[in-house]
């Protein structure tokens, strides 16, 4: 991608009204657009980040046996009635909406119900389990307040997983392989070292949970961290007999604060039951489906990234979720035979496989350093004056600042 024809700008300043470090530095980077609090939209280098996470999601969900499925945002209340989750009294982050004829809808939070009723349909024996699905969706949450970017609004992009099980074994054992394929995920994401199994609540969906929470002092959880073990506990459930049955001592434990990046629920024989989710056993017998569910919300994941690695300067992206892996600084004259210079070594860097986005702007160095600092590619190349006697280009890494002369031929190679 050229930058003279990207379609965004860079902003010396972030909105007025907008308060999260994420937020800021992605709007005045020009990765997303906000629309109003707590709905954003995604430019084309916010949508290349998003997308790059989900491509980690989607393997990892795809190596423990899950199946890509798509499934409407729009939920029907008589669905959600029969698991008592219909009542705002009981899920109050409704977004409900009417259809001409005067029937109501909702606007999907979660999608535990109508994922249930869907696999009904294709579940009557046991030889028909176990199965796996997920989708990335966009889930309508009415939050009450809406403060921290992109890390909690009211419309946003999920992944979320269903299991089902015959048996609570069989849930506990593929329970056991998504914590570590989201381990796998928050690695690969650039966090993992920070990111903790978490004990929590299992707030509107179940009594308890395993959260994903990764210490940040943005955060707005606080939790206990048993660095021995790698395990924390959540502020909300902080109790002897809990602390007790994980095996932890509280003196062992660091409070820290921290971000919820992930969540996962066995909810056994819960919506099952109440929807008629069964299968006939080997023996004839009928049973409920044992059910859980995984989620990780992909703009909270992005958020976090961007408060927990950005520096001074900007934002610092890893390379597995970058836009780009190349950010290419043309600082050479602006006549034909630099300008081909430039242009040639772009073109090759292409043919390499590389990603890159190539600074080819009428503009001053120092404005191109400050753009690129600000948006955050992991390597930056520098093409000066010098370049084109000495054959030798900077070489720049953003995370490490780290900058070294390489010939064309090694930046090739690397």
């Amino acid at each position: 991608m050229r930058q003279s024809e990207l379609f965004t700008k860079t902003r010396r300043e972030a909105p007025s009204d907008e308060v999260a470090k994420n937020a800021q530095l992605l709007i005045r980077a020009g990765f997303v657009h906000k629309e109003m609090a707590g709905v954003y939209d995604y430019l084309p280098l916010g949508l290349r980040v998003l997308d790059n996470i989900r491509t980690i999601i989607r393997e990892e969900m795809n190596s423990i046996g899950g199946q890509e499925v798509s499934l409407s945002a729009l939920q029907d209340p008589e669905l959600w009635k029969a698991t008592d989750r219909w009542d705002d009294e009981k899920v109050d982050v409704w977004f409900k909406t009417k259809l001409k004829n005067g029937n109501e809808l909702g606007l999907g939070c979660t999608h535990e119900e109508p994922m249930a009723r869907m696999i009904r349909e294709h579940i009557a024996s046991y030889r028909d389990l176990p199965r796996y699905t997920y989708q990335f969706q966009t889930k309508f949450r009415n939050e009450l307040r809406a403060k921290s970017g992109i890390m909690r609004g009211r419309e946003f992009l999920m992944k979320d997983m269903y299991s089902f099980n015959k048996s609570e074994e069989e849930l506990d054992a593929f329970y056991e392989k998504a914590v570590e394929a989201y381990k796998r995920v928050y690695d690969r994401a650039g966090i993992g070292d920070k990111t903790y199994v978490t004990f929590a609540s299992g707030g509107m969906f179940s009594k308890f949970s395993h959260e994903f929470q990764t210490i940040c002092d943005a955060g707005e959880d606080v939790i206990y961290i048993d660095e021995e073990k790698g395990i924390a506990v959540n502020d909300e459930v902080m109790q002897d007999e809990i602390l007790a049955g994980l095996g932890v001592k509280r003196e062992n434990l660091k409070e820290a604060k921290s971000i919820e990046v992930g969540n996962i629920f066995k909810y056994g024989t819960r919506y099952t039951k109440e929807l008629g989710v069964t299968f006939t056993d080997e023996d004839g017998t009928v049973k409920p489906v044992v059910y859980g569910a995984y989620g990780i919300g992909l703009g909270r994941l992005m958020g976090t990234i961007v408060e927990l690695l950005a520096d001074d300067k900007g934002i610092v992206w890893p390379e597995s979720v970058a836009p780009f892996r190349f950010h290419l600084l043309s600082l050479l004259p602006d006549d034909a035979e630099s300008v081909a210079f430039a242009d040639a070594l772009y073109a090759d860097l292409q043919k390499k496989g590389s990603t890159v986005l190539y600074d080819d702007r009428d503009a001053r160095a120092g404005e191109k350093f400050a753009d690129s600092d600000l948006i955050g590619i992991p390597y930056r190349v520098n093409v000066g004056k010098e370049t084109k006697a000495s054959g030798q280009l900077e070489l720049v890494n953003r995370k490490t600042g780290e900058t070294k002369k390489v010939s064309r031929d090694e930046l090739l190679a690397f």
